[in-house]
């Protein structure tokens, strides 16, 4: 167990905010596999303030997630952020505020100077932090990436003034913005803020197994472990690196039945928040991924990615489910 200010995380992995990703409905997945603790996918502060509904709606069903919860959010003026955050907090019940400085995605925050490319800027993330932790009386934390690029590795600073101006947790993707989401995640600069700054560190990048959940962690001195793409059509993941961690013991690899089955129960817990159009939408992305693996995968996308209605979608799914198991 550990603490983001008066906050309990009863483990060490976290679920990364993903886009389209990390909804309501997926941190419930998540969470019923053990997950401690899961960050929003980005919301736009500049939205929050003028009201938007569509950046509202993508925190319907948040209530229902049954383990701590960050709202994080994205922009680039301090006195937008704080109003965003303050609205969250009294109008949404937000637990946590999670300031977004990681996103590498030129048309959701680089153009506006949000984003990863606040990691150019060292006196505004100042400004931004401090203005949000005074603006709210609940924990702020802070996502950042190594660096702009290779010649500007600053995480180790930018992770000094997070805490300076209050944070009280730092999660680091161990990327800088130019890599985007490739090549490998460098766990040593994760190190060097672990042992750099008192605030809890969750450390983020390649961990795709309990093995990896717990080198990380032993390699680095991090707090906890936040898993991103790694979850993709895999919500096992969480089980598997708790299992390791805990036991040392590696999970049995998951079966086909028991995908179809999360599939046809994430496609449920979606439609839990959103209407039938927009879930069967969403699912298009997360059929994708279940599948990856499974027999005859290219020929049941296609036929997913064509319904229509959540009743196609469990046909489909079940006839699938008995064409593999005979």
């Amino acid at each position: 167990m550990w603490k983001i200010g008066n906050i309990e995380i009863k483990n060490e992995i976290v679920l990364a905010p993903m886009a389209g990703i990390t909804t309501p409905a997926y941190m419930r997945i998540c969470a019923d596999m053990g997950a401690g603790y899961a960050v929003t996918e980005l919301l736009s502060a500049e939205a929050i303030v003028r009201g938007n509904t569509k950046t509202f709606d993508m925190l319907n069903g948040l209530e229902k997630v049954n383990i701590p919860v960050a709202i994080q959010i994205f922009g680039s003026n301090p006195k937008t952020m704080a109003e965003a955050a303050k609205i969250l907090v009294q109008e949404h019940g937000a637990k946590i505020i999670d300031i977004n400085m990681g996103c590498p995605v030129p048309k959701v925050a680089i153009k506006n100077g949000a984003g990863s490319a606040l990691l150019k800027n060292p006196d505004q993330i100042r400004k931004i932090v401090t203005t949000v932790v005074q603006a709210v009386n609940v924990p702020v934390t802070v996502k950042i990436r190594s660096g702009w690029d290779d010649e500007s590795i600053n995480a180790v600073e930018v992770a000094k003034i997070c805490e300076e101006c209050g944070a009280k947790a730092i999660a680091i993707h161990a990327r800088t913005r130019s890599q985007g989401y490739g090549g490998r995640a460098n766990w040593q600069i994760i190190k060097d803020v672990a042992h750099t700054v008192k605030i809890p560190v969750i450390g983020n990048g390649d961990v795709k197994s309990g093995e990896d959940a717990k080198r990380m962690i032993t390699e680095t001195g991090c707090t906890a472990v936040m898993i991103g793409r790694g979850l993709l059509g895999n919500p096992w993941l969480v089980k598997e690196c708790l299992l390791y961690l805990e036991k040392g013991i590696k999970l049995d690899p998951v079966l086909p039945h028991e995908k179809i089955k999360m599939m046809l129960m994430h496609l449920k817990e979606l439609q839990k928040e959103k209407d039938e159009r927009t879930a069967v939408l969403e699912m298009r992305t997360h059929f994708l991924h279940y599948l990856n693996g499974l027999p005859e995968n290219k020929k049941i996308k296609n036929t997913l990615c064509q319904a229509k209605s959540t009743q196609e979608i469990e046909t489909i799914l079940r006839n699938y489910d008995r064409m593999i198991s005979s």
